[in-house]
């Protein structure tokens, strides 16, 4: 068929006559929108359209992208993954632009395509597309989040979803040194390929002191940033220890109270049988002074 001798001719690849231009720099589609793929070439002189080959395909599995020639798309031996999803734009290739608009970009279109032209000579380039996705707006919870008490070591969650790439995240404490050396963060893909990130940071709890979790995109730069303050509110003795606490000192104030009752009347007792002896002590001498007389 004319798209085997047409591939067959691609493989070997001739020195190419013509120029085909690409983007140097990869093109970042983010993840549900469409995506332009461009790829001009030049000519020394007009042609027909149906004089046009134009094939796309990807540069390292070699599958099928978008096939176009004979003046129409020729899309039989198209990867399942693209069908209905991919486009030229006609009214453009006589002008040298074979650019591939391709729909409704996933996390598995990433990856290298090339782009082939014939006229009567043969010319091809490749470009590296690169899917995007943001996150959502991270969240940062306390673990425990109750019951604290300075000293305590407190696990700090930041969570986003729904990205891609893989973000990098940098804990700061309030006076912006950085944390990310204590941290664990793990990355899980749902069935598009998006990822969902948490990263745990470990800290030993201090009043009144503020951690912030900053996710960075490696393709869409800084994308969320949350922080969470520990005040001296957060940090209480337990609810039931606190009661017990109010208890014994209840019980230990009574228990003073009683023992100084106690001793008062102790003492008061003590006094007065003092006195009665030393009453009764004066009594006797003074009758045996009476008796000598």
């Amino acid at each position: 068929s004319l798209f085997s001798v047409y591939h067959s001719c691609l493989t070997c690849f001739l020195v190419a006559a013509m120029e085909v231009q690409v983007p140097d720099q990869p093109v970042v589609a983010l993840h549900g929108r469409d995506a332009v793929l461009n790829c001009s070439f030049s000519h020394a002189s007009s042609f027909n359209l149906s004089d046009l080959s134009v094939f796309w395909q990807l540069t390292d599995t070699k599958r099928s992208v978008h096939g176009y020639w004979e003046g129409h798309d020729q899309l039989a031996d198209q990867a399942e993954s693209f069908a209905n999803r991919t486009s030229l734009f006609p009214a453009q290739l006589g002008l040298g632009n074979a650019s591939l608009l391709l729909s409704r970009v996933v996390v598995a279109d990433e990856g290298s395509y090339t782009c082939f032209v014939r006229v009567q000579d043969y010319g091809s380039a490749a470009l590296l597309l690169q899917v995007a996705a943001p996150y959502s707006k991270p969240v940062v919870t306390l673990n425990p989040e109750s019951n604290l008490r300075p000293g305590d070591e407190v696990a700090l969650t930041c969570v986003a979803y729904g990205g891609f790439p893989e973000a990098g995240v940098i804990w700061q404490d309030g006076g912006g040194r950085n944390l990310t050396d204590n941290i664990t963060t793990s990355v899980v893909a749902n069935e598009e390929g998006l990822f969902t990130m948490t990263s745990v940071l470990t800290v030993v709890l201090e009043p009144n002191s503020t951690y912030s979790c900053r996710l960075i995109n490696p393709l869409l730069g800084e994308e969320g940033y949350a922080f969470v303050t520990i005040t001296g509110q957060n940090i209480a003795f337990p609810p039931v220890a606190l009661w017990v606490t109010v208890g014994l000192a209840v019980c230990l104030l009574v228990l003073l109270i009683a023992l100084a009752a106690v001793c008062r009347r102790k003492i008061k007792e003590s006094c007065e049988e003092a006195r009665r002896e030393g009453a009764s002590r004066v009594r006797e001498i003074e009758q045996k002074a009476v008796m000598r007389r």
